[in-house]
């Protein structure tokens, strides 16, 4: 079994459970975004955060095991043709360099850091459609001169 097959199984086991993300995350005491990231194969977790999932979920060790393992995170495709993810990636054309600039202006020469990182996701309710807020909240990395 490899990453790909246990991200198959806990999706399987999820929806025959009826179980929510927030369901998952609570049981590992972490965040909904992490664990869901976890899950889906691209971050780790830590034993007991990691046999905490896979009980709840009534999967074998194995998941458990492979939920502690590194992840290699690559991606498939260049640009994914998802709607959802592909949104993120025309935020990132359309708004990159606004970004950039804005992070220069205020900090410096430097980075968002997705290491020392954090995400939200939330919903907003509107009486004119719903929305979606996403925080993105990392450590400013500065670039050194040596």
């Amino acid at each position: 079994m490899n990453k790909t097959e246990m991200k198959e199984a806990i999706l399987v086991a999820k929806l025959e459970k009826g179980l929510t993300w927030a369901d998952i995350a609570e049981a590992a005491g972490l965040s909904v975004e992490y664990v869901t990231s976890a899950c889906l194969g691209m971050n780790h977790l830590e034993k007991e955060q990691a046999d905490a999932v896979a009980g709840l979920l009534g999967l074998e060790p194995k998941i458990s095991t492979l939920l502690q393992m590194f992840p290699n995170k690559t991606w498939d495709k260049p640009i994914p043709t998802d709607p959802v993810i592909y949104r993120w990636y025309e935020i990132v054309g359309v708004y990159g360099e606004t970004i950039k600039e804005l992070i220069h202006e205020k900090f410096g020469d430097g980075i968002m850091s997705a290491i020392d990182f954090s995400m939200d996701i939330d919903k907003q309710e509107d009486p004119k459609g719903d929305r979606v807020v996403v925080t993105l909240n990392g450590k400013f990395l500065p670039y050194k001169s040596w």
